[in-house]
């Protein structure tokens, strides 16, 4: 009777340490492998928050190293800010996410965004650690954001404004090295 009891303990054990190994998160009580994990789901907000700082640092925080400029060739800045990345900058300046459902919600409709080029110069070569010799090419842009924002507020006397001609205006700086010198960038350059 007590080896039947043993083994019947020992499945029990081993029953709940593989059902408390699966889940979200495990929380074990101090350890990282306990005999009964905790799974704790991860709130859509905090997802979100780390999804959008993936996104602006792999693409608009980074300063790109390009090479050297051609002599007699074009040194204007190409690349206006796209409309997602001022979209995002607006977001971040002035965030419209996190509203109170049904107490206190705004939208932003017919949005039309016009960029212009205030500034595009390069800086004299200098030599800045692990690049080496670069030029530091400044191009700054003005986006003028039109847009119609409606607020809906639900409590305590509901009501909803609308403005009609609303709008924002954003600076983004768009900054890149350029190489100086006869450079050979190796196998892995993209020039």
């Amino acid at each position: 009777m007590s080896h039947r009891m043993a083994l019947a303990a020992l499945c029990t054990v081993m029953a709940i340490t593989s059902l408390s190994s699966t889940g979200c998160v495990g929380l074990a009580l101090g350890t990282n492998f306990g005999l009964f994990g905790i799974p704790i789901p991860v709130s859509p907000y905090f997802q979100k928050k780390k999804e959008d700082e993936f996104w602006n640092h792999e693409r608009y925080e980074r300063a790109p190293i390009l090479p050297p400029l051609a002599p007699g060739g074009p040194t204007v800045a190409l690349d206006p800010p796209s409309d997602d990345e001022v979209i995002r900058a607006w977001e971040k300046a002035n965030p419209i996410q996190g509203g109170l459902p049904f107490l206190h919600e705004r939208q932003r409709n017919n949005v039309r965004i016009l960029k212009e080029k205030i500034a595009d110069y390069i800086d004299p070569p200098r030599v800045v650690p692990l690049l080496g010799p670069v030029q530091l090419h400044h191009a700054h842009y003005k986006c003028t954001i039109y847009y119609s924002e409606v607020t809906r507020v639900g409590w305590p006397v509901p009501y909803t404004t609308v403005d009609e001609d609303a709008q924002e205006v954003m600076y983004i700086d768009h900054n890149h090295f350029h190489m100086v010198g006869n450079v050979s960038g190796g196998p892995g350059s993209n020039y």
